[in-house]
């Protein structure tokens, strides 16, 4: 039996099955360290990459250095579908000991993390979910559809269509006539993975077919001039809102290397501009975060157009989450420490309202 003690036990989900596995390493490890201890007790549930569950119970630092799955730090687990018994079931030779979970808290990025599948789970089995729920999440990784519920709440987008295998052939006009460049993204996928910038036709069939790699719909969408600016969004029906931030590039798009190394880009916080066009951009980003059905938290990210047009373009409901990641960046921006914002998403999910 556990001690029972004041503290909550707070199963932090990490690794999985999509491209981001690498990703959500290093979020867990920063999460799992900036958690507060004298609240909290961190229940890591690892995920390996052929998607099988584990507790882990080693040093954190093996999760950010990928050794995490070994013999000795892990045990097979699965999350008791009982949902008056709230806990995660570790296997232990011929028996399965309970550990209680008082939330979960997801820390995947891409699919089978992020899309609503694990928040189906979790919700499944009656455990509070800290961040957004099975709707908003399986919304926000679809571009399409997130784009078309923005629109109908007043926010600009991108125009784009949505092509599968069995209308590829029609992809050259429609990319015709929106013009070069452009971009063809996956639908479905996370951190630019398959996304190309096509400046020429001739690129057009090699960026589909990356695109194809991840997911079994493309879009393709015109490029907005101008740059990407971000707000990261904290709560449910009273909402607190990070510093705006910008990104600046040098050429290209803000592509997986770009966004985990910044070889050549850089990121301000906050961004520069006028105050008048951030607070603009904080009020679409609140609108855009109803409209998705979001709670808890997540980043909205837009573009800012040289005529000062506010551009939708995409929500991440479980964005990085390192130290030097763009939610915590701006959250720290607007004065609040990575273990506040820690604690305030854990609350939301505790009193019944994540």
């Amino acid at each position: 039996m556990a001690v029972m003690t004041d503290k909550k036990n707070i199963a932090i989900f990490f690794g999985g099955k999509s491209s981001e596995y690498s990703v959500s390493l290093e979020s867990a490890y920063s999460v799992i360290n900036h958690l507060n201890r004298e609240k909290y007790r961190p229940v890591p549930v690892g995920i390996s990459q052929e998607g099988d569950w584990y507790f882990f119970t080693g040093e954190a630092e093996k999760i950010k250095s990928d050794t995490w799955q070994n013999d000795q730090d892990c045990r097979r687990a699965v999350l008791s579908p009982a949902r008056s018994r709230r806990e995660l079931l570790v296997f232990e030779q011929d028996r399965a000991r309970p550990v209680p979970i008082d939330a979960a808290f997801p820390v995947l990025h891409g699919k089978n993390g992020e899309d609503g599948t694990l928040q189906g789970l979790i919700e499944l089995a009656g455990i509070p979910l800290a961040g957004c729920g099975v709707l908003s999440s399986a919304l926000c990784m679809d571009k399409d559809r997130a784009h078309k519920l923005a629109q109908l709440a007043g926010v600009r987008v991108p125009r784009a269509c949505v092509f599968n295998r069995s209308r590829l052939e029609q992809i050259r006009d429609f990319a015709d006539g929106i013009g070069y460049p452009l971009f063809v993204k996956p639908v479905k996928a996370g951190s630019s993975y398959g996304i190309t910038r096509v400046t020429r036709p001739g690129q057009l069939e090699a960026a589909v077919w990356l695109a194809l790699q991840h997911d079994d719909e493309i879009i393709v969408e015109e490029n907005i001039a101008g740059f990407e600016v971000g707000c990261a969004v904290l709560g449910n029906e009273e909402l607190t809102l990070g510093e705006v931030d910008e990104i600046e590039l040098s050429g290209g798009f803000f592509d997986f290397t770009e966004k985990y190394t910044l070889k050549t880009s850089a990121i301000y916080v906050p961004a520069r501009i006028r105050p008048e066009k951030a607070a603009r951009i904080k009020r679409t980003a609140k609108i855009i975060y109803r409209a998705l059905g979001c709670r808890g938290f997540a980043r909205v990210d837009l573009f800012l157009t040289p005529d000062g047009d506010v551009v939708f373009n995409e929500v991440n409901t479980i964005p990085g989450f390192t130290e030097h990641s763009r939610y915590p960046g701006m959250m720290k921006a607007a004065g609040y420490s990575f273990g506040e914002v820690l604690d305030k998403i854990l609350e939301l999910a505790l009193c019944g309202e994540g």
